[in-house]
């Protein structure tokens, strides 16, 4: 398939269009390396080479070869030729393909980049995670050059274009492997294509300096740890102007002395005494929101779980809350005095040797029933 004067890009490579990216890649070095201006010295070889190279980089792209595949030569609407390149450069493309690059990946980003993202740990009581708050927090980063505004120079003086690459940002070496060009990053200007005659006095030519930075990180209610809030743009600058990067605010959550958690329920272990357990008592126990009066109904064994309704961690993003479970430890005393234990032996007489209570599963089973596990 032809448009104009450009050759089909299958034709081009001498390969089928059922071809694999393998089969096209070989292809695309067999013929590069026979009609590369360096090697090949016939009169048509520098248009030969490029319009291999330019067949190639459309074919090696999923995406450009979908594309050129359904609409050919010129993309849709547009009744202009297809840019297969993208502003692209035949020289790294060739290099790509034979020392592993791939698509333009070891090509010098000259421009603006994106700056670095952050980390910050941040702790937090029991009590913040399961409420929600805002925490003041202070770190450093890199941040743009005031004096300079990034640029690296001294203010009143610019950067130059780098004499030893042109501005290109590359320096371009014959190697021996098939007498060929090889592009390395320019070590004078570190790829930038510039170089600063009066560097920066503040920032020393960086474009960037080191600074502290306060802000407010507002927490949700209900986080927990291993969870991080995303905070966009407070990361560290971008060199040669670019965007800043993210800042991560790692959470860790600590412990309480009374309350642990599962998911969005709060486990309690409520302390009561033979008598309390035995006889049944109304008690006022702890929750996050203060004191809540709970029913102990005579008989209560250990693991015995009683449930308050909306008493646990409220769900992250969302309405409502998870529940307050109270698993129930009787307590045997370990010292009695005289009196406590003439009281015990008597009561002790009145039991009949089989009544035992009922069947105890345990403690760690109750638990485990009462959170469906």
């Amino acid at each position: 398939m032809t448009t104009g004067a450009k050759r089909d890009y299958y034709e081009v490579l001498g390969v089928s269009r059922g071809a694999s990216p393998d089969e096209i890649k070989k292809a695309f070095r067999r013929l590069a390396r026979q009609y590369h201006p360096d090697v090949n010295k016939e009169e048509n070889a520098e248009s030969k080479f490029k319009e291999i190279n330019e067949a190639y980089e459309v074919l090696s792209d999923e995406q450009k070869r979908a594309m050129y595949d359904r609409f050919g030569h010129s993309t849709p609407g547009s009744g202009g030729g297809y840019d297969p390149f993208g502003g692209g450069d035949a020289f790294s493309t060739i290099f790509d393909a034979f020392f592993g690059g791939a698509g333009g990946g070891g090509r010098t980003q000259r421009g603006p980049q994106r700056g670095a993202d952050l980390r910050y740990n941040l702790k937090l009581s029991f009590e913040e995670a399961i409420f929600g708050c805002d925490k003041e927090i202070e770190f450093r980063r890199l941040e743009t050059c005031p004096t300079c505004k990034g640029n690296g120079a001294e203010p009143g003086t610019d950067p130059v274009r780098c004499p030893k690459c042109g501005g290109s940002g590359e320096v371009r070496q014959r190697a021996p492997l098939f007498n060929m060009v090889t592009v390395t990053t320019c070590d004078s200007c570190s790829g930038s294509g510039y170089v600063i005659p009066m560097p920066c006095r503040e920032c020393r030519g960086e474009g960037r300096v080191r600074q502290s930075r306060r802000i407010t990180v507002k927490v949700p209610a209900g986080v927990d740890s291993s969870q991080q809030i995303r905070i966009s743009g407070e990361g560290e600058a971008g060199p040669r102007g670019g965007i800043p990067g993210n800042l991560y605010v790692a959470l860790d959550v600590q412990p309480h002395a009374l309350f642990a958690r599962d998911d969005n329920d709060i486990i309690l272990e409520l302390k009561l005494n033979v008598a309390q357990a035995a006889l049944g008592e109304e008690i006022d126990v702890p929750t996050l929101d203060g004191t809540e009066r709970l029913r102990i109904p005579p008989g209560t064994q250990t693991g015995q779980t009683f449930r308050l309704r909306g008493k646990g961690v409220p769900f992250l993003r969302q309405s409502g809350r998870g529940d307050q479970i109270v698993v129930s430890r009787v307590m045997v005393p370990s010292r009695l005095n005289e009196h406590q234990r003439k009281l015990f032996q008597e009561l002790a007489r009145t039991f009949e040797p089989e009544d035992q209570g009922e069947h105890d599963e345990g403690f760690f089973g109750r638990i485990k029933d009462a959170l469906g596990l």
